[in-house]
């Protein structure tokens, strides 16, 4: 298999070998209507790879079984039942199951994970119409086997919309009808839930074990638990969102780093191949390559990804020095234009306790290497200009601003501060040199700025902690 490539703009970073997992998704052992421990058939997702469409694609078997029992099309009408599916689903509503509009979660992990649940919703109600109006179901079994599904399906307490209550525990409705629906529900909130640390949601394979004590997906509620918590908690962070990942695609990893390898590919922070100045900084992203190498992709290993340093503060500092004095007022002149580098390579450096990854690039002839769980770090860590909340900062004496070029910082072991001052480095426009700076700065006082005019470098100074050392990075 040729080596992956992720490609953004005109910058590449290359790493590891590509894997296809087409061929695993989708091919199942068993069907998901069968005959059940009694005689009455029973419905579970059957074990093997799914992605998110796959799941949807099962989960409908249950609503077009609904309707046969219901008597369509006089009693039994999905869009009732599939709007109901759409409230439970929405962020916000009487009926909501995950209900983070009203919180109002400010911190960075919270706001970006309630953009996620309405996206991911959205579209997994409009796979569902989708799917339902085809009546692939109906044409594979039949009126007369849809017609006796039945199963036990435990309450989780999810509201209907009244529409909805009319049909289920109307004249042909009723309990053995709302055990279906309650079901239906519950599977997607799961499948919704167990989404939400993923960018790119709509490609993660992930495996299901089939259980014959719990259903479908409900595997990770214990999981989904503990991650709610801390979620509704105002209490998440980035290791524990990467925890809960790797129990949704099943890793079989316990201890959690800043990313994973699990059969079917890696799991990495989504900026990777992103702009810093917009890309998520908690989300997660798959890509489809085995980057610590076995010659079997089958016996591929779980591997978490560790930080170099995993207490940054306990890190070896080195400081940049005085660089070349501005004033104040305006960011230092700067010629430096870097039209390299535009290829940077991932180097995994797999020990026998832990693995760590660095990303290495050349510029002006010289190779740079920077850990790439510092990288991310330091997008998590980093300030934006318009950011200003620390008040305190205004009121900070302003000293001259220091120019450094960014091959000086880079070429410095350790992370890079300083003992006081602010200090510019200009990137030249280049997206790997920004993120490679990223990884080297201390993250404690960086800015990332997207003009440098004054009016932004007047923002610039009131954003940070208010002590110490600033780096300004354009």
């Amino acid at each position: 298999m040729p080596e992956y490539q992720l490609t953004w703009k005109d910058k590449r970073i290359i790493w590891g070998t590509a894997i296809d997992i087409e061929p695993l998704v989708g091919k199942y052992p068993n069907d998901s209507i069968r005959q059940g421990v009694n005689t009455a058939l029973d419905w579970n997702l059957p074990g093997g790879i799914y992605r998110a469409k796959e799941v949807v694609l099962e989960l409908d078997k249950l609503l077009e079984a609904m309707l046969v029992q219901l008597g369509e099309p006089a009693n039994g009408d999905p869009k009732v039942l599939l709007d109901s599916l759409q409230a439970n689903l929405a962020i916000s509503g009487r009926t909501s199951s995950l209900p983070l509009g009203p919180l109002a979660l400010e911190d960075k992990a919270g706001v970006e994970l309630t953009a996620q649940a309405v996206r991911i919703s959205e579209q997994l109600v409009s796979w569902a119409r989708e799917i339902n109006s085809q009546k692939r179901a109906l044409a594979q079994y039949g009126p007369e086997t849809l017609g006796e599904l039945e199963f036990r399906s435990h309450c989780y307490g999810h509201t209907l919309t009244p529409a909805a209550i009319q049909q289920a525990f109307g004249p042909s409705g009723g309990p053995r009808v709302m055990q279906l629906y309650n079901e239906y529900l519950h599977q997607f909130v799961l499948l919704r839930d167990a989404l939400l640390p993923f960018a790119n949601w709509e490609q993660v394979p992930f495996e299901v074990q089939e259980h014959t004590e719990f259903k479908g997906l409900r595997f990770l509620e214990p999981a989904r638990k503990t991650f709610l918590t801390r979620l509704l908690g105002k209490d998440l962070t980035h290791k524990s969102i990467v925890q809960y990942a790797q129990h949704v695609v099943s890793s079989g990893l316990t201890a959690a780093g800043y990313g994973f390898q699990y059969r079917l590919g890696t799991v990495l922070p989504a900026g990777l191949g992103e702009s810093a100045r917009t890309a998520a900084r908690y989300l997660l992203k798959w890509h489809p390559v085995q980057t610590i190498q076995t010659e079997d992709a089958e016996d591929l290993a779980a591997v978490s990804f560790d930080y170099e340093y995993g207490d940054y503060y306990a890190a070896p500092r080195n400081e940049a020095g005085t660089g070349i004095l501005g004033n104040e007022n305006i960011l230092p002149v700067s010629e430096d234009h870097y039209d390299e580098p535009s290829i940077a390579r991932l180097l995994p450096n797999a020990g026998s306790d832990r693995t760590t990854l660095r990303i290495s690039l050349n510029m002006e002839d010289r190779e740079f290497t920077v850990d790439l769980g510092q990288l991310f770090r330091g997008q998590r860590f980093l300030y934006r200009p318009q950011e200003n909340n620390n008040a305190n900062a205004t009121v900070v004496r302003r000293t001259p601003i220091s120019l450094h070029q960014a091959a000086n910082i880079l070429s410095h072991p350790g992370l890079v501060t300083n003992a006081d001052g602010i200090h510019f480095i200009p990137t030249g426009g280049n997206e790997l040199v920004l993120w490679a700076l990223l990884g080297k700065l201390y993250p404690e006082n960086v800015v990332l700025l997207d003009i440098g005019d004054e009016e932004e470098l007047e923002s610039a100074h009131a954003v940070g902690k208010g002590f110490g050392t600033k780096f300004l990075v354009l």
